[in-house]
């Protein structure tokens, strides 16, 4: 490979092309096939999200590929979702913290690697959500995830929102874990003195129909976990997903689906025979910005399929 300097981000990635199956060969495969999946117009492109993709500074990144109509669906943790409000609410993610974390929790800080999160700002978070929950309860007593967080995306005005800007856009979002965060301790709580239920399995209908009203869905997932089986699962009435990428440090050899190669999805007919699969092992808030940038500069270079 060869680097040198005024060099952009896709003439970088062609250079690692010329590597083999490694890192870097993989990174430009991958990159390539973004760059393919997302202008392609039949290709219907659902964004996995699991750990900390917000925190760890891919929010806007994200924002930016729902506003420009790259992605169709996503399908997050509900972590992601909470740290998405949390910042649309006026709070932040803070650095350069040395203190242990004993200190953290009497200065009242959360750590997330080293990145800090500040109770106070989820305190404005929970007065803030609680207003939103009140609001809706006020005109609907039952809603599926998709719709709750439809709603909430109507009741924020903050254009960097990853809920507002996929509101906005009507990206559906689905988040089958939204009990396990900030956001569903919230609606837990609300819930104790007022009627608003989330039906889960009314999920699965509308998502069901995306899939079969689909001429070909890939999956770009970030991380492992349930966002990533719920991607792959839901193609599953079809024969599974057309292409997907996966940037994961989860490793293979505990058989968990985090690490699990895309190939091992083929038996259960999550991902079809001749679909194309891309994994990169790697952290994705290093990964998958160099990845955005470089297939959005092959798209420039080389127009989409619709051209």
């Amino acid at each position: 490979m060869n680097v040198g300097p005024g060099m952009t981000t896709l003439q970088l990635m062609e250079e690692m092309g010329k590597s083999g199956v490694l890192g870097a060969g993989r990174l430009y495969r991958a990159t390539e096939l973004l760059a393919e999946l997302i202008s392609d117009e039949e290709t219907t492109v659902f964004l996995s999200i699991a750990g900390p993709m917000v925190p760890g500074g891919l929010r806007k990144i994200i924002r930016d590929l729902v506003a420009g109509g790259h992605v169709d669906v996503i399908i997050s943790s509900g972590a992601n979702l909470t740290h998405d409000l949390l910042e649309s609410f006026g709070g932040s993610h803070y650095r350069e913290h040395n203190e242990t974390d004993e200190q953290l929790c009497q200065m009242g800080m959360g750590r997330i690697g080293d990145i800090y999160t500040k109770s106070e700002d989820f305190e404005v978070f929970e007065k803030k959500i609680n207003t939103i929950l009140t609001e809706i309860a006020g005109k609907e007593n039952q809603l599926n995830i998709r719709q709750f967080l439809t709603e909430i995306g109507n009741h924020i005005q903050d254009p960097e929102s990853i809920i507002h800007t996929a509101t906005e856009k009507n990206v559906p979002i689905f988040a089958p874990g939204i009990i396990d965060c900030m956001l569903g301790l919230q609606l837990w709580m609300f819930t104790q003195e007022n009627q608003l239920t989330l039906d889960a399995a009314g999920d699965m209908s509308e998502l069901s129909d995306i899939v079969y009203g689909s001429k070909k869905v890939a999956t770009i997932i970030l991380g492992g976990g349930l966002p990533k089986h719920y991607a792959l699962a839901s193609n599953i009435l079809t024969g599974g997903v057309d292409a997907a990428i996966q940037v994961t440090l989860d490793r293979s050899e505990a058989g968990s689906l985090s690490g699990a190669p895309l190939e091992e999805a083929k038996s259960w007919a999550k991902a079809k025979c001749g679909s194309k699969l891309v994994t990169v092992i790697g952290d994705a808030t290093i990964i998958f910005p160099m990845m955005v940038a470089g297939a959005l500069d092959l798209i420039n270079k080389n127009g989409s399929k619709s051209d």
